[in-house]
């Protein structure tokens, strides 16, 4: 249970189980919210939803807005993240059969579901709520560099989508299972809804990102841990902003670094090529040591979901052996991840 954080991290009461909606989407990598509350929030998840054109399922079963209902579902969860954050098109009639089937509609998208006339319509018709997740606190202020007490953990990536908020949480929970006090530290919109609290950190103005890390991860006993869901990528053309301000606020003591080594270029910017695991390394080192220079490397979060276990495991050798650096995939557990908990506390 994360501690809370006075105004900001107060918990974001949902309406559950949930639906979630896949939409018309093709391309994993834009599903990571479904996929994310269907490993670490199964329990509340009866099902998922797509549209005409989903190739896309992220394990559950495939349900009407009706069936769904029937099953206890009390609020349909966009589960997509696409470019953008936009709502399509092809989804408003879907989202409208959710709330006439007695859904409220939960999003986290940059598009706000009250901009959507025909969704505002259908809420006033059905009094079902349209909840957008992706709205920062207040009066946030900006970055003041002071190095605050406790300790503090920021997963960071070669690109996104890859794997840092899945890394964040496997941490905690073995860091928990260790007896550490730790907290996760929601920064997106899937972390937060399966957290209840946190600051979507890519809708915040970027004077203020670094002053939106900073109270996200408050002073706190020197034994206690943050470990922080990290955005975007410093090398991402697109979401650097996001990254470096996160990084300089959050004044990790440790990063650890996620890749995913099937990838070859930016999800989505094809003609960027991905940095290399040493080059983020460097990179996060140097701007990271702004705001606290102690900051150093406590792995790397390898994501192999697209490998068979023996090839997994012979690539998390080579690279753990050529980096000089313990090498894991969270999800698949074992002794490298052991060893990568075991680096990251030392």
């Amino acid at each position: 249970m994360n501690a809370p954080i006075g105004r900001i991290a107060e918990s974001l009461i949902l309406p559950q189980p949930y639906l979630l909606f896949l939409g018309d989407t093709t391309e994993a990598g834009y599903a990571k919210t479904a996929f994310g509350l269907a490993h670490w929030a199964s329990d509340r998840c009866v099902g998922e939803l797509g549209v005409s054109g989903c190739t896309v399922s992220a394990g559950l079963p495939r349900l009407t807005a009706a069936e769904a209902s029937a099953a206890g579902a009390r609020s349909l969860v966009i589960g997509v993240a696409n470019q953008g954050g936009v709502i399509s098109e092809s989804w408003v009639a879907a989202l409208v059969e959710a709330m006439e089937a007695g859904l409220d509609i939960i999003s986290g998208l940059h598009t706000r579901l009250t901009s959507v006339s025909a969704l505002v319509e259908a809420s006033r018709r059905t009094g079902r709520r349209l909840i957008d997740v992706r709205t920062p606190p207040p009066s946030i202020p900006i970055g003041n560099g002071r190095k605050r007490s406790g300790k503090r953990l920021l997963t960071v990536g070669t690109d996104c989508a890859l794997g840092k908020k899945y890394t964040a949480l496997a941490l905690h929970r073995a860091f928990v299972l260790r007896g550490i006090d730790a907290d996760f530290r929601a920064t997106g919109q899937t972390g937060i809804m399966i957290a209840g609290g946190g600051i979507p950190m890519d809708a915040v103005v970027s004077d203020f990102e670094a002053g939106a890390a900073e109270i996200l991860s408050p002073d706190a006993p020197d034994d206690h841990w943050d470990l922080i869901e990290g955005q975007g990528s410093i090398f991402n053309p697109a979401y650097a902003a996001v990254s470096l301000g996160l990084l300089h606020g959050s004044q990790p003591d440790v990063f650890v670094v996620c890749h995913d080594p099937s990838r070859k270029v930016i999800l989505g910017m094809e003609s960027f090529a991905l940095p290399s695991i040493e080059e983020v390394i460097d990179l996060t080192v140097r701007l990271g040591s702004r705001t606290n220079p102690a900051i150093r490397c406590g792995g790397v979060s390898l994501n192999t979901s697209s490998m068979g276990a023996g090839e997994a495991a012979a690539l998390m050798g080579t690279e753990s052996r050529r980096l000089g650096l313990p090498v894991a995939d969270p999800i698949r557990g074992g002794a490298a991840f052991d060893a990568l908990v075991d680096h990251c506390l030392a």
